[in-house]
């Protein structure tokens, strides 16, 4: 990877949304191709639809059989896909959920062979995509399913972020009748160990300071309105600060993000999906990034969907999918600085003074025997 640009690899999404319309947006500006070396998993005649429709403003791709091939300077496109499928804007439709999932299989097979270096998907349709293959509520459980197979990652974790906030997720995408039963001490603690590891090497934050949202209403108030915050919470909490972590809470969501205590802290652990995304997005919306944490490969995403209703009217802003290419090699950059300064720490020295182990101060010269 050394003396060239970040290789970007970008899925197309569901090419009934506004995948194809962010794409083309972002990559109209030619000085993206100075910060990293783009290669979109597609189709260029379905690309050249979607411009066309739309009267965007023309993306010259190159394109590619392999990403070996990838040229520095261009917009590279891989074929993928069959570019006979037909898109039509605002539909699920089973045509478009196997473009969806053609794209990302190529993409993950580059991953896996280091091929490239980031991963930025376009946003699938979840009921669109569903198949024999491809089972998953979403991205998320399906990058950690394949790493994991490959015993490369013990678990992953959602981030949602726009600067300097970001929001985690101890439970994804499941129903909200099952959210009790998997918050467990257990899960909790897992998941504050990946955030804060994810805050200090892929953000740079040397000492995170993570804030943990409560299950239920005010908190339970004591017993009132349930007890997971005494029994399950609070216990993860303590467990987690015993193990070197900066945590607090358990804060109750409402009041947490009303009075603006979020802006305090690096990271905020939310209990289940909608707990954390709709204050997020209310936030966030235009310009937010999802990240997954704990994966060895760095893979972002705009934080939303396909947006059917906007599909194919030129409506659909660009800001969340450029930023999720911005973080993506900001990220990256990141963990390799980490790795640097932490590949050969410096070892305990000590000396034998009359059978005693001393430490030896390196900072001073020791005395000539």
């Amino acid at each position: 990877m050394e003396g060239r640009l970040i290789r970007a690899g970008i899925t197309h999404g569901d090419t009934n949304g506004v995948g194809y319309e962010v794409i083309l947006k972002t990559f109209a500006d030619e000085r993206i191709v100075e910060l990293c070396t783009p290669v979109i998993y597609g189709s260029l005649k379905i690309a050249l639809y979607h411009q066309r429709m739309m009267n965007l403003p023309p993306v010259n791709f190159e394109v590619i059989s392999r990403t070996e091939e990838a040229v520095e300077g261009k917009i590279n496109l891989i074929n993928c896909v069959d570019e006979n499928i037909k898109v039509l804007p605002g539909q699920a439709t089973q045509e478009a959920g196997v473009a969806a999932y053609r794209s990302l299989e190529a993409a993950m097979t580059d991953v896996k062979r280091g091929a490239i270096d980031t991963l930025l998907t376009a946003p699938i349709n979840k009921y669109s995509i569903r198949s024999k293959a491809f089972h998953f509520p979403g991205h998320t459980e399906y990058l950690e399913a394949h790493f994991r197979e490959n015993d490369r990652s013990g678990g992953s974790l959602m981030i949602l972020m726009q600067e300097q906030l970001r929001v985690a997720l101890v439970t994804g995408h499941i129903p909200l009748g099952d959210v009790k039963a998997q918050v467990t001490k257990e899960r909790i603690v897992e998941k504050l160990n990946l955030f804060n590891v994810s805050l200090k090497q892929d953000f740079a934050i040397v000492r995170p300071r993570i804030a943990v949202l409560s299950l239920n209403p005010h908190a339970g108030d004591r017993g009132v309105l349930g007890s997971e915050e005494e029994t399950v919470i609070s216990p993860a909490i303590a467990e987690a600060e015993k193990c070197g972590l900066t945590v607090f809470g358990p804060y109750a969501a409402y009041g947490f993000f009303g009075s603006s205590t979020y802006t305090r802290f690096d990271g905020i652990l939310a209990m289940y999906h909608d707990q954390g995304l709709i204050p997020f997005k209310a936030l966030a919306m235009e310009n937010g990034v999802n990240y997954t944490a704990g994966l060895p490969v760095v893979r972002t995403s705009p934080a939303h969907g396909t947006a059917y209703d906007i599909a194919g009217r030129n409506q659909a802003s660009e800001e969340s999918f450029r930023r999720a290419l911005f973080v993506s090699m900001d990220i990256f950059r990141n963990r390799r600085i980490h790795r640097r300064i932490t590949a050969n720490p410096l070892q305990k020295q000590y000396v034998d003074r009359g059978g005693d182990n001393v430490k030896l101060d390196l900072t001073k010269e020791e005395p000539a025997e």
